[in-house]
């Protein structure tokens, strides 16, 4: 039987993921509350799913990403949240699919030294065929493209327009890239896929208090359906 951990940036989230379940048990540690079942795909064969929610920024995506392949061993690792948008051909709800992920305040002279020995990362892309065909599928406007991550909110035209010079990106966040490295330093293929939010205009004070209800169920189902299609 595969093994699929999902990352979601949302409790709401989550929870609709391990509704979708069978069999489900709960694991709490590291401060993470994992839930763990199965799901018959398209194919009719069982996977084991594993899914949390991992925290905001670089450290906790990172530490989230390597407790779960340490503690369920899965062939894959999928990682769902919200991105400001920097692509103007993109609107609210857009998704991005992370074909390449960057940092945006490391210098990978340095990291770059230990494995997998590279300057970006990247989903894999087998996976990223199978949520492009979920996504077709659900009727959602998507592209593969590059997400840039890191440990501070872009919410300026000042701090955008230093984002897209750096990394040329679509989208930015904070968690993206260090799941996507942490599964490479761990050989686990993975897959980063990003709902645009904002055009990351939007002052976090503002930001925290948005209604984001809607995406958790959009992603969820998403998420559901590229198990499915595994």
């Amino acid at each position: 039987m595969q093994t699929v951990a999902i990352i979601s940036a949302l409790d709401e989230e989550a929870a609709h993921i391990a509704d979708s379940l069978d069999n489900v048990t709960v694991t709490e540690r590291a401060s993470l509350s994992v839930a763990r079942g199965t799901l018959t795909t398209d194919a009719g064969e069982e996977l084991d799913v594993a899914v949390t929610v991992g925290g905001m920024g670089l450290v906790n995506a990172a530490a989230t990403t390597q407790f779960l392949i340490d503690l369920v061993h899965p062939e894959a690792v999928i990682f769902s949240g919200i991105a400001g948008n920097l692509n103007k051909s993109l609107h609210i709800n857009d998704i991005v699919l992370g074909k390449t992920l960057r940092y945006l305040d490391t210098d990978m002279r340095l990291v770059g030294q230990w494995k997998p020995g590279t300057s970006e990362f990247h989903s894999d892309p087998a996976l990223l065929q199978i949520a492009e065909g979920a996504l077709d599928e659900m009727g959602i406007n998507h592209i593969q493209g590059t997400i840039a991550s890191g440990n501070y909110f872009v919410d300026t035209p000042q701090k955008v327009s230093q984002v897209i010079e750096q990394t040329h990106a679509d989208a930015v966040e904070m968690e993206g890239a260090a799941v996507a490295h942490v599964a490479a330093r761990n050989d686990v293929p993975a897959l980063v896929i990003r709902a645009m939010s904002d055009s990351a205009d939007t002052d976090y004070e503002e930001f925290k208090d948005f209604d984001i209800s809607e995406y958790a169920d959009t992603a969820a189902r998403l998420a559901v359906r590229i198990l499915r299609g595994m």
